[in-house]
């Protein structure tokens, strides 16, 4: 089974949906605070999640077990729903937003350091 593509597939939809949001506010001709807070949503999951999903592509690739694999993906999608849900959904977001964004950057250092230590811990050619 090829997982990135699973969690690719679904945070793509969620963007979708995060995106017609933001069309819809737009074509009401209103510019007030829920237009900005739903640009805002979709800017926050566009800046973190292509590269998140890079990094998971990147292990796969290296072959690391699926079950980690599965838990990255997983937080990933619970982080940006969260996330995207908080800020585009409801008029007060702190809550969701904070521990959204927060799940998002532990993911990119974890994601990080695994690529790191992946590429550290493979032989050499030379």
């Amino acid at each position: 089974m090829i997982i990135t593509p699973v969690y690719a597939g679904l945070l793509a939809l969620w963007f979708l949906v995060l995106s017609c949001r933001v069309d819809g506010q737009r074509a009401s001709g209103n510019s007030d605070p829920e237009l900005r807070r739903r640009v805002r949503a979709q800017e926050n999951f566009s800046k973190f999640v292509p590269i998140v999903l890079l990094l998971i592509g990147i292990l796969e690739l290296g072959h690391f077990p699926a079950l980690v694999l599965h838990a990255l993906g997983t937080t990933l999608l619970l982080a940006r729903l969260l996330h995207g849900y908080s800020a585009s959904f409801q008029s007060s977001s702190k809550f969701g937003c904070h521990w959204g964004n927060r799940l998002t950057l532990a993911l990119l250092f974890v994601c990080g350091v695994l690529c790191v230590y992946q590429g550290i811990s493979s032989r050499l050619p030379f």
